[in-house]
């Protein structure tokens, strides 16, 4: 039996890839343990997985909302390092995998002598243009070498459809890695369905977004399930009396019913939509991440698209309404969605991490 760490942090949709490359690995008898920040122990603890929090590690949780330089803190977070550097030094690793944005971390396991692999847990392409535009030169100013801390990763593994991946480097696409990923095409609902989803994480612009969306489907002839999540206090919503709302709903029981999905652009949340042949409205909530990147990919491979979170009630309307209808985006979003049930995922990265073994 093997020992694997993987290291995280509190960063909502990096979460679950993980948990589904640590599934596999266990269920082939390697033991797979996971450092993260303390709000994460819950999560682990349901999932029977082996969890320690960083103790020098700054303090973050994703449903406290937090700004561009609390971020890259959390990202360029030596102590953060230092943390992971002696948990392998009391328990040692086989193998180390960690977050694609904890260039921290990259940087300690390099300045120890130790080798890891990454885990992307969206668009490699995404993440390169990052680090040639500002969120790179902020971290470079923090000492930061993110492109080059990257490549380090022996493999990268990017956790996403190659297709989509525009401008991506040497990388192995494992296919994205779900929850659960539908089995075959999901039957067409009998009456048109929408599911809005915005992001788990604590944005600032989370609830003004909210209320916009909710506003453009006040009275909308159709069937509408809201998710808003932990960050979101529902109180301060006005919900329209025909919204079904849900503070938590697993999106595998309520997608095969659904005809579109409205969200922020989160790659967990696409992927999981696209899984089931369900076109998207894409309202990327923060510029500085991979949300408009996405958006303009889904709408680039014509599988839906994408508006700023700041468009009217009435814009907003209006694309929901068109996406309900029959068209292109459907055959588009169930091409995709084919590609990914195809890609065993969790699988694929699981068979590169034992090569590392077998090396």
């Amino acid at each position: 039996m093997s020992e694997i760490l993987v290291v995280t942090w509190d960063g909502g949709g990096n979460v679950p890839p993980a948990l589904g490359i640590a599934a596999e690995l266990r269920g082939r008898g390697h033991r797979v343990r996971f450092l993260g920040h303390p709000s994460q122990a819950g999560a682990f603890a349901d999932a029977g997985l082996p969890f320690e929090a960083f103790s020098q590690g700054r303090p973050f949780n994703s449903a406290t909302p937090s700004g561009t330089w609390s971020l890259l803190g959390v990202f360029a977070d030596r102590k953060m390092g230092q943390d992971v550097v002696e948990s392998l030094t009391k328990q040692p690793a086989d193998v180390v995998l960690v977050d694609c944005l904890l260039f921290g971390v990259m940087e300690a396991l390099q300045r120890s002598g130790r080798e890891y692999a990454v885990l992307e847990h969206s668009f490699d392409g995404y993440f390169r243009r990052a680090a040639h535009g500002p969120m790179g030169l902020l971290l470079r100013l923090r000492g930061c070498r993110a492109l080059s801390l990257l490549d380090a990763g022996r493999p990268v593994l990017a956790a996403t459809l190659g297709e989509l991946d525009t401008g991506a480097g040497p990388v192995v696409h494992t296919g994205p890695i779900l929850e659960s990923t539908a089995n075959g095409a999901s039957a067409p609902p009998a009456a048109p369905a929408v599911l809005l989803s915005l992001s788990t994480f604590a944005f600032r612009s989370l609830l003004p977004t909210w209320q916009r969306l909710l506003d453009a489907v006040d009275g909308l002839p159709a069937r509408v399930v809201a998710t808003t999540g932990p960050a979101v206090d529902a109180t301060a919503l006005r919900i329209p009396a025909n919204v079904e709302h849900h503070r938590w709903l697993a999106h595998p029981e309520i997608l095969p019913e659904v005809s579109l999905l409205v969200g922020h652009g989160g790659h967990a949340t696409t992927m999981a939509a696209l899984a089931h042949d369900v076109p998207l409205l894409v309202l990327p909530l923060d510029p500085k991440t991979d949300q408009p990147f996405m958006g303009r990919t889904i709408q680039r491979a014509g599988a839906g698209r994408t508006l700023s979170r700041r468009s009217s009630p009435e814009e907003i309307r209006s694309a929901i309404e068109d996406l309900l209808d029959d068209g292109p985006h459907r055959q588009a979003a169930a091409r995709l969605g084919g590609k990914i049930r195809a890609t065993p995922g969790a699988p694929v990265a699981a068979d590169r991490i034992e090569e590392l073994l077998s090396d």
